[in-house]
């Protein structure tokens, strides 16, 4: 990983309410093509800070590099070089299989050309070929949140931000999606991964644990299960959170 770039590097990333200090000093880089595990409780400020590394939230200091970007004054080209996907899908129910695709590559600013061959490719990759014009509302839960992981990567961006991507959906399914992500990440896409499954994090390559505000572990799943005495991931996130003292 030492002669991979830094595709998110942060130094003190700070963000305050008030008084309150939802992310607390937090350090961390992620490198090309690595899949980042984000973990962290409810309440734990692992929101907030991805709403501030994809330009969406100014820090109230700190600082911090998205896909080359500083999350300070680039919000905006952060956003077009980033992709995001989040539990709901985002996708649009009454529009065509299609028609959602290409929505979502004009917001990235694709040209038509690239948008046709981008599309092709994705159709053949998702095996999807056949449902091009199906409209999203009609499409099982699986197939549609392959399409909306197809969404989010449609422009190839360096980095896609997943915000509990799997929720309400089956194990088998949840399996298959994780192929699509080690797909992604195999042709250099860096994943920035938040769940609550806690058997997902084995999958990643690094797994940061946030409490209170402040990152509290962060290493291999290997590592952190040494470390901890633990045979599984969710034994070692539930050791880390009880440090945890502020209220959900």
């Amino acid at each position: 990983m030492n002669n991979q770039k830094k595709v998110i590097s942060v130094k003190d990333l700070t963000k305050k309410f008030g008084s309150f200090t939802a992310v607390d000093h937090i350090s961390f880089d992620v490198m090309e093509g690595e899949i980042f595990g984000f973990l962290g409780a409810n309440g734990a400020g692992k929101t907030t800070a991805m709403r501030m590394l994809c330009g969406l939230s100014f820090p109230t200091s700190g600082s911090g590099t998205v896909a080359g970007f500083d999350i300070t004054t680039d919000a905006e080209d952060i956003k077009r070089n980033i992709g995001y996907m989040s539990q709901k899908f985002s996708l649009y129910s009454d529009l065509t299989v299609i028609q959602n695709l290409r929505l979502f590559s004009t917001i990235y600013g694709m040209s038509d050309k690239e948008f046709k061959s981008a599309s092709e490719n994705l159709f053949k990759e998702l095996e999807m070929e056949d449902m091009r014009n199906t409209l999203v509302g009609e499409i099982p839960v699986g197939w549609r949140q392959k399409l909306a992981f197809a969404t989010a990567t449609i422009h190839n961006p360096k980095v896609v931000f997943l915000d509990e991507p799997t929720g309400g959906v089956d194990p088998v399914t949840r399996r298959r999606f994780w192929e699509l992500i080690y797909q992604a990440s195999s042709k250099g896409m860096t994943i920035f991964v938040t769940t609550h499954y806690l058997d997902e994090a084995e999958y990643c390559n690094r797994v940061s644990i946030m409490v209170d505000g402040k990152i509290s572990a962060l290493d291999n799943p290997t590592a952190l299960k040494e470390k901890y005495h633990a045979t599984t991931m969710d034994e070692v996130f539930r050791i880390v959170a009880k440090q945890a003292k502020r209220e959900e």
